[in-house]
């Protein structure tokens, strides 16, 4: 844990020191499970930021952390509020035990209940919750029963993932070798579609492709990065964007670790993006949440097409997708980006 620490300390000052830095709005912790650190690398953690020459964080800025629901006792959580943490991001993934299993999860189907009540006790009052659909038939897990589990502790904001098998990993091997039946399009489209109307009667809005909100408690870190704000990151493998340049850290831990060590940048690689790029990502970024996007003269009819077919809403020179409209988000981006760049 205190290898790690330095490590991040060590990155900021090479990177960041005497630099003159708008005050972060935001801090996230995750990309891994930062829960692990317990309550006192946590508040070192964020102790350490805080003391880099050149950072200083905003008051009232939303600072997140994600958490395995195991980790989240009332002990941890206090200190974690002592720290300045305000918004916790629970993987919690299901509430059916053979679903947690087969996804060798190490909580119970009760630990999300436990860990939001201690979240709650100990003042956090914005705490999102992860769950995860389109799972093999096999393991017989009822979907509506998880959202209406989820729902049943009161979250302030739902993500959700659809299960996609990546190749070289355990899940792509089992089913390479038809131990597991990945679920089919037309599933993953209706439980998507089941909890957009499901979370949106319960009075959440669905924000972004892959999130849902209650009044005023959407991610303000995330909505920034669909913003293309500036953001820093570091850590092993983490990515930074200063809005014309992308940057990436070296992958792995320990060459990570030697490298920061030394004094060193990190860095693993970089892209400046063209003007195809920003055009390509304005069109994604901005079709994939509520806000939508402005409309041009050229994009007429192409989104009279979409609008006809129930995949777009046009509203006061502004596009917005709809529910069936984001289950093909990557292809009407694409489309989009085709038409804008002619």
């Amino acid at each position: 844990m205190s290898e790690y620490i330095d490590g991040i300390a060590a990155e900021l000052k090479t990177r960041f020191a005497g630099a003159e830095i708008e005050p972060l709005t935001t801090i996230y912790l995750g990309g891994g499970t930062p829960s692990k650190l317990g309550p006192e690398g946590v508040r070192h953690l964020l102790d350490r930021l805080r003391a880099t020459p050149g950072i200083s964080v905003q008051e009232g800025a939303e600072v997140t952390m994600e958490a395995n629901p195991e980790d989240v006792t009332p002990e941890a959580a206090a200190k974690w509020v002592e720290a300045g943490i305000n918004r916790l991001s629970m993987g919690a993934q299901s509430f059916h035990a053979v679903t947690l299993a087969w996804m060798h999860r190490t909580h119970d189907v009760d630990a999300a209940n436990r860990a939001m009540s201690a979240a709650r006790t100990a003042g956090i009052n914005n705490i999102s919750m992860d769950l995860i659909f389109a799972l093999p038939s096999d393991l017989e897990r009822n979907w509506d029963s998880d959202l209406s589990m989820a729902l049943a502790l009161h979250p302030d904001h739902i993500s959700l993932y659809g299960l996609t098998v990546e190749p070289h990993t355990p899940l792509g091997r089992w089913t390479a070798r038809g131990e597991v039946a990945e679920a089919p399009e037309e599933r993953y489209a209706a439980e998507y579609l089941r909890a957009h109307k499901f979370l949106s009667t319960a009075g959440f809005e669905h924000y972004e492709v892959s999130n849902f909100a209650k009044s005023g408690k959407a991610s303000r870190h995330n909505s920034s990065y669909w913003q293309r704000a500036p953001y820093i990151g570091v850590g092993p493998s983490a990515h930074s964007f200063d809005g014309s340049t992308r940057r990436w850290n070296e992958r792995e831990y320990e060459p990570w670790r030697a490298t920061v060590a030394s004094g060193a940048d990190p860095l693993g690689g970089s892209e400046e993006l063209t003007v195809e790029n920003v055009l390509a990502e304005d069109a994604y970024l901005g079709l994939r949440t509520l806000n939508g996007l402005p409309v041009t003269d050229v994009d007429t009819d192409v989104i009279s097409a979409w609008s006809k077919s129930g995949w777009a809403v046009l509203r006061n020179d502004r596009v917005t997708l709809t529910a069936e409209g984001w289950l093909r988000l990557d292809s009407l981006a694409a489309a989009l980006t085709t038409v804008r760049s002619h």
